[in-house]
């Protein structure tokens, strides 16, 4: 069983990801986050907005309409570029990006029809009487809903070039060839900074340099190894990008594409404003100048790097001779519950009254578990497959002593702990 394969069984399994419309014979390219992994990805989120927009002066956030006038996707080239030519097997009729073919149909052995154009656009209509409703597009990504607010948060704040506008949400594409989990899908998060810089070639340079290795680091400060990371270049550039580069994850030597960092020039903003004849230049009060900034991308993708940290974070480790545990090693500001609470027995009742008050004492800080299920070694396993840091066990000594023993999840090293000292122990190790 491959990477991709355990984590879809597991994402299952525990509550992080199931098939979108499972009860239906589920529905292509499509999913639904489960409890844990509602948690994961909120926390990646998170991360992101207080690493790119709350710890920093030069970047405000935006959440933009998902449904926008369709003249919008004809501005960015959405509508005349965004396709892949896709060849139909005559024989089983199923579709395939020509690029990835071969004379005869992997499937059944077909003949192949000629490539076609096929629109990685959403079509939706907008309107209630029929024969007069407005065709537009649900978004293919969410950067464009930043450059045609670009005029509205320059003259509504005191933002100044450099600066960046920031944005977390859904984006929607008819792919051709879902699949590999949640690495291609219809419906997808993204999470993107579009960095507005002076229109200087060496100096939008410099910057593009600098988002490159600060995305990167965001990643590896959040556990990613450094090893399964890399940078690769565009050969070929998109048509808005004068350079390109991906940040790849390692899944068994082969590399995926899971951030890409793009010097857009000023293809957005001088495309927008063409099409909706308004101007979108900037003053710019040092040099006096009006000009349309170059921008520099960063665009992340949310489900990417869910599923990315949770391949990163899985390990498969012997106990002791013949046991074995799977074990999720998640950054503790990722983990979906960051403390797991026990009694040491579930038929005590002095013990789990003691537990109960515990747990939700730390509900109030936390996003906290628990758990009274069979004995104290499965509920580690347990604890220890869905990426629980820390485990609270209540036993006698704590109603005498006033302690807990606490469990480290990689260590699975165990130290007693006052109740009245926990939280503060817990934030020092979580660290949030």
């Amino acid at each position: 069983m491959d990477l991709f394969e355990k984590i879809t069984s597991l994402a299952k399994r525990r509550g992080f990801v199931y098939p979108g419309s499972e009860i239906y014979g589920g529905f292509a390219g499509t999913w639904d986050y489960g409890p844990l992994g509602v948690e994961l990805k909120r926390n990646i989120k998170n991360e992101f907005w207080k690493n790119m927009v709350t710890m920093r002066e030069n970047i405000v956030g935006l959440d933009a309409a998902i449904v926008m006038h369709p003249r919008v996707w004809e501005a960015s080239g959405h509508v005349e570029s965004f396709a892949d030519p896709l060849v139909e097997c005559k024989k089983c009729h199923k579709r395939f990006r020509a690029d990835q073919v071969g004379e005869k149909c992997g499937e059944c052995g077909g003949e192949f029809t000629g490539a076609k154009q096929f629109n990685l656009l959403m079509e939706t209509a907008v309107g209630v009487v029929e024969g007069s409703k407005q065709k537009t597009y649900l978004r293919g990504e969410i950067t464009q809903g930043v450059h045609v607010n670009f005029k509205n948060v320059v003259d509504s704040t005191r933002v100044k070039i450099p600066f960046g506008i920031a944005q977390v949400g859904k984006a929607f594409r008819n792919e051709i060839t879902p699949g590999q989990f949640t690495f291609r899908s219809r419906e997808f998060e993204q999470m993107e900074v579009q960095f507005y810089v002076p229109r200087d070639d060496q100096k939008s340079m410099e910057w593009f340099e600098y988002w490159k290795e600060e995305r990167k680091s965001w990643y590896e400060s959040l556990g990613m190894r450094k090893e399964n990371l890399r940078f690769k270049d565009h050969e070929a550039l998109a048509h808005y990008a004068r350079a390109a580069c991906d940040i790849e994850y390692n899944v068994g030597d082969d590399w995926k594409e899971m951030e890409g960092i793009h010097h857009r020039g000023d293809w957005d903003l001088r495309r927008h404003q063409e099409f909706s004849k308004q101007d979108l230049t900037y003053f710019d009060d040092a040099t006096k100048e009006n000009y349309l900034p170059y921008v520099i991308e960063t665009s992340g993708g949310v489900d990417r790097a869910t599923l990315f940290f949770l391949m990163d974070a899985y390990h498969e480790e012997e106990v002791k001779e013949g046991e074995m545990r799977t074990v999720l090693k998640l950054h503790p500001k990722l983990a979906p519950y960051k403390a797991a609470v026990f009694p040491l027995l579930a038929n005590k009742p002095e013990l789990t009254e003691c537990a109960q008050k515990i747990y939700k004492e730390l509900q109030k800080s936390f996003m906290v578990t628990w758990d009274d299920r069979g004995n104290i070694g499965k509920r580690y396993r347990a604890q220890d497959e869905i990426g629980t840091p820390y485990c609270v066990t209540v036993d006698f000594d704590s109603l005498e002593k006033g302690d807990v023993t606490v469990r480290d999840r990689d260590t699975m090293q165990q130290e007693r702990v006052k109740i009245s000292e926990l939280e503060n122990y817990l934030h020092k190790k979580i660290a949030l």
